[in-house]
Order: C-alpha cells, then sequence, then structure tokens
C-alpha cells in the first residue's frame, strides 16, 4: 500500500471523529439533569396514575430518546411540543394497525416505520423517538398487544404529555426558551409602511434564504428562525473582526443634559428647545438611569391631536398648575418612559444598529458598570462612525494597491 493511498485512508477513517462541541459544561449539565427530572417524574407520575398490574406498561423505552431531544437540544425543531405530541400520537396509531392487520412481524415492523414516518412528514411533526414507538407497538410483546389502540393513549400520550410538561417547566426554568419559535417572522417596520427593516435591506434576504434551503432539501435539525439569527451574527462578527471594536464609549457624547424625577416639565421643555434634544435621560441623584423623556411624550400627554390649537394645548400642558391638587403631569418622572434601552460604555457598536435601524431607537444613553449615566449615542453619532470606520478601510485597500 502506497503512501499515498494511506494517507487518503487515514484522512477519510479522521472525518468520522466528530468536532469539539462549543457547548459549555454548565449548558452539558443543564441536559443531564433535565433527563433526570424529565424522566423520574414522567415514571412516578405515570406510575402513580395508571393500574398497579404485572400488565401495566407505564413507561415506554422511546422516552428516553425524547428526553434527550427536549433537554439536550430544546430549539430543535424536532423537539418542539407538537413534535412529540403529535409524532408519538401518529407512530403509534400506524404502529397498532400494522400490529393488528399484518400477521408477519419483521413485515409489520418495517410498514410501521415507513408510515409513521410518511406521517409526521405529512403532519409537519417529525420527532425521531416516534420511530421507536411504532416499533414498540408492533414488537412490545404480547402485554403491548392485548391493549390494542389503548397503547396509544396509555402510556404512549400520556408519557408524551407529561415529559413535555417536564421540558416546559424545566427549561424556561433554566432560562432556555421553550416552544421555541421555528417560523421566522419579517421584522415590522416601525413607521408602518411596506418596506422592510433597514438591517435587511442590505445582505442575505428572507427570500434569499428560503431559495437556499430549498436547493438543499433536506430536514435540518435547526429551525428557520436560529438559522437565520446565526447567519446574522455571523455577518455582524465579520463586520466587527473587520473594522475593528468601535465601542460606545469611542463615539458617545459625554457632557450629556439630564434631568431627575422632579425636575418640572417647563424646565425639561426648556433644556429640550435650548440644547436642540429629542430626548433627556432622567436620572437619580447618583446619576443611575431610571427613565427616559422625549418630545413624543410632551406631545402625547399634552393631548395634541388637534394641530391648530397644538401651540396653546402644548403651553398649557407646560404651565405649572398653581393648585395643591392637579390630576395633570407636573414633573418628568410623571411622563418619561421606564422602559429606557441602554448600552453598556464597552459595548461594541455595531450591536446597537439593529436597535436604531430596526426598532427607531433615536437615542441610547450609555451607562459604566454601576449603571450610572456617562454619555449618550444618537443616530447621528452611529452614522458618523459608520462612515469613519468604512472611509478608513476603503483608503486602507487603496494604500495596499499602492503598494
Amino acid at each position: 500500500m502506497g503512501w499515498g493511498m494511506r494517507d487518503s485512508i487515514l484522512q477519510w477513517l479522521r472525518s468520522f471523529i466528530p468536532q469539539k462541541t462549543a457547548v459549555d459544561r454548565f449548558e452539558r449539565m443543564r441536559a443531564s439533569v433535565g433527563a433526570l427530572f424529565g424522566i423520574l417524574l414522567t415514571g412516578l407520575l405515570s406510575y402513580v396514575i395508571l393500574p398497579h398490574n404485572a400488565a401495566t406498561v407505564w413507561l415506554i423505552a422511546p422516552m428516553g430518546a425524547s428526553a434527550v431531544l427536549l433537554f439536550a437540544v430544546p430549539s430543535s425543531p424536532l423537539a418542539q411540543p407538537w413534535s412529540i405530541i403529535g409524532g408519538n400520537l401518529a407512530a403509534a396509531l400506524v404502529g397498532v394497525s400494522c400490529a393488528k392487520l399484518i400477521g408477519e412481524p419483521a413485515l409489520a415492523a418495517a410498514l410501521a416505520i415507513a408510515l409513521a414516518i410518511a406521517c409526521m412528514f405529512a403532519l409537519r411533526c417529525i420527532h425521531p423517538p416516534s420511530g421507536a414507538v411504532a416499533l414498540t407497538a408492533v414488537l412490545g410483546g404480547p402485554a403491548v398487544h392485548e391493549m390494542g389502540y389503548g397503547f396509544v393513549l396509555s402510556p404512549v400520550l400520556l408519557n408524551s404529555f407529561l415529559l413535555l410538561a417536564m421540558a416546559l417547566f424545566f427549561n424556561n426554568a433554566t432560562r432556555r426558551r421553550y416552544p421555541h419559535a421555528q417560523q421566522s417572522e419579517h421584522r415590522n417596520n416601525v413607521h408602518l409602511t411596506q418596506d422592510v427593516a433597514p438591517s435587511s435591506r442590505l445582505g442575505f434576504t428572507h427570500d434569499d434564504l428560503d431559495a437556499v434551503l430549498r436547493r438543499y432539501n433536506q430536514v435540518l435539525d435547526i429551525s428557520r428562525d436560529d438559522l437565520e439569527e446565526i447567519l446574522q451574527q455571523t455577518e455582524m462578527e465579520a463586520y466587527r473582526r473587520r473594522f475593528g471594536e468601535t465601542v460606545c464609549a469611542d463615539i458617545m457624547s459625554g457632557d450629556v443634559v439630564a434631568v431627575e424625577f422632579s425636575t418640572e416639565l417647563a424646565e425639561a421643555w426648556r433644556q429640550m428647545r435650548t440644547h436642540r434634544l429629542q430626548a433627556l435621560p432622567v436620572v437619580d441623584r447618583a446619576r443611575r438611569v431610571i427613565g427616559i423623556v422625549t418630545k413624543t411624550d410632551f406631545l402625547q400627554h399634552a393631548g395634541t391631536h388637534d394641530y391648530e390649537k397644538l401651540g396653546d394645548k402644548l403651553r398649557s400642558f407646560l404651565q405649572r398648575t398653581p393648585h395643591t391638587h392637579s390630576i395633570k403631569p407636573e414633573v418628568v418622572g410623571q411622563i418619561m418612559s421606564k422602559s429606557v434601552k441602554t448600552a453598556s460604555a464597552h459595548l461594541p457598536i455595531v450591536q446597537l444598529v439593529p436597535l436604531m435601524a430596526d426598532e427607531g431607537v433615536h437615542q441610547i444613553p450609555v451607562i459604566d458598570d454601576e449603571r450610572r449615566l456617562v454619555g449618550m449615542v444618537t443616530q447621528s453619532d452611529m452614522v458618523a462612525a459608520l462612515y469613519v470606520n468604512n472611509l478608513a478601510r476603503t483608503h486602507g485597500g487603496l494604500r495596499a494597491v499602492a503598494s
């Protein structure tokens, strides 16, 4: 055997060795503990609910495979609620039917698997352990055969519902979103027009991804929305690598005009007019951000629906009420938005692009590690920074060509 052939064989054998996983030890432990929790409680509850006799099957083996999916890969399309319930239910029905109608066990088992897969494709509930459910219905022995179609409800459906309930609780309790969205939705345009979101106008589009998936023509063990999110994050990572780590602290305005909860409305409005601002961060005495007040907040609370009387209504709104008690807002804290979006001073500015471009956020307060206000990043700051970075990259490329 020549060295070339030997190297080819070794390379071929190495291709079977899986790559190292990017999952950390916490996630591995979380999945293992989840499976322990899910199977233990599913088995105990099934044992309590079902009759106690020798003919009762209270926990079937395919639940072990289902537990791997529901707890180890909860974001997989194969692990979603409809996948386990629909897949196991369809497979059990097909398996029992094949066992009753076909006398030859080997043929019945093969047909049960094939038809179960066809049903799962048709019902959009592919769940690999369901193949074992169909096989169990055919080859499970006299105890399973005596149950007939009762096997579908108990233990299959009962086990499936209980394990799903455990997965719903455990995954969300350990901060893993479950169920996982399986259809990527187009980002809504905040201006309520037919245009797609700004960040979706460049790079790949939804239609591009759909076209590639149709050509690929295979079942992926990842949801479409996750795949799209991973590709977008990859684009962002590549952008960060090309343009460097420009962070909020590099581009923010450090001399920030801010107000407190008790600042009178007229004073806040005057600050906006004087400094030509669209928004003011609201801080407490320690300069921690507790909200934000915008010109839109003033106009909405002033009830300025009649534009012919806009000036009179706004003037009346800003004027302090002479009475002790008033239902009209008097200070900033009464009209500010409490759910303010902030950014760390060390946050790369590329991560602010979707927030500002797609969600219509025009300015973001920048905070330090103790949540104290240290600056403000506006859309103008972002445009200038991205322009300068792109200009530097272009000039760098031209210098490389010239040399």
